[in-house]
């Protein structure tokens, strides 16, 4: 075999692999998608076999793609069982202006622990955001939201503080903020505006959530107007990102 036969061939397995890879990774956004929304939750995933089928592809490709999930955390392989899903994720819809509560109510119990409550000097981009004067006091307040008993998110939540401190008065644990601030303000909430980014556990936040040090997080910042337009709540929410999806309806005007 010359040089040039053998740097083909090396081209050639190059090829098949990258070929392979990218159809795992399909086969894997699939499978994933069908974990995320429940169709495997009453028992394990179809066999090696059958997904061979399905995908109509190569066993080698579909165990790819199973190591995929693997390792993000989806699902784990059990002797005598199969392949099973190992970590719920909860959809969380982006259409409305609701609470987590009001949000995931359907999928089980939101509990709250509230870890800390306060009037706080905020810093000056908190209080631009919630268009107070510099040096304005306003309420703090963190929670560590449970779905089903495990940790789902770490908010810090900032409120103007006419509407903050007869908050602290309510029960915090049991009730959630939007609708307590919607009757302690006698109007509706009007709009949120959301940002959507990565970022990395911190050391509080991987504590406080039982996550590993740097894991994937998925915080949502949201401030709140009533329907006056007036900016009232600025919360900073950290879900782990193992245990939360995010989906909205997009339309083209």
């Amino acid at each position: 075999m010359t040089r040039r036969d053998g740097a083909a061939e090396a081209l050639t397995l190059s090829d098949g692999r990258r070929l392979r890879a990218d159809r795992a990774r399909q086969v894997a956004d699939v499978l994933r998608r069908q974990v995320l929304y429940g169709e495997f939750r009453a028992g394990p995933l179809p066999s090696e076999a059958d997904l061979v089928i399905e995908f109509g592809t190569s066993r080698n490709t579909v165990r790819e793609a199973l190591d995929l999930l693997r390792a993000e955390g989806l699902i784990e392989r059990c002797p005598g069982v199969g392949t099973v899903v190992v970590t719920e994720k909860y959809p969380h819809g982006l259409e409305r202006l609701l609470g987590l509560a009001e949000t995931l109510r359907e999928h089980g119990e939101v509990a709250n622990e509230v870890r800390t409550t306060g009037l706080i000097t905020p810093p000056r981009e908190i209080s631009a955001r919630l268009a107070l004067p510099e040096g304005e006091p306003v309420v703090y307040i963190e929670r560590l939201r449970r779905l089903n008993g495990l940790p789902l998110s770490l908010d810090l939540t900032y409120v103007a503080r006419d509407l903050g401190e007869p908050l602290l008065e309510e029960d915090l644990a049991h009730n959630d903020i939007f609708v307590l601030l919607e009757r302690i303000a006698a109007q509706p909430l009007g709009l949120g505006e959301l940002t959507v980014e990565a970022v990395n556990a911190d050391p509080h936040s991987a504590a406080t959530l039982e996550a590993p040090r740097g894991a994937a997080l998925l915080m949502v910042e949201r401030l709140t107007h009533l329907a006056d337009g007036r900016p009232v709540d600025l919360e900073f929410i950290r879900f782990r990102g193992d245990r939360i999806t995010m989906s909205g309806t997009l339309r083209r005007d």
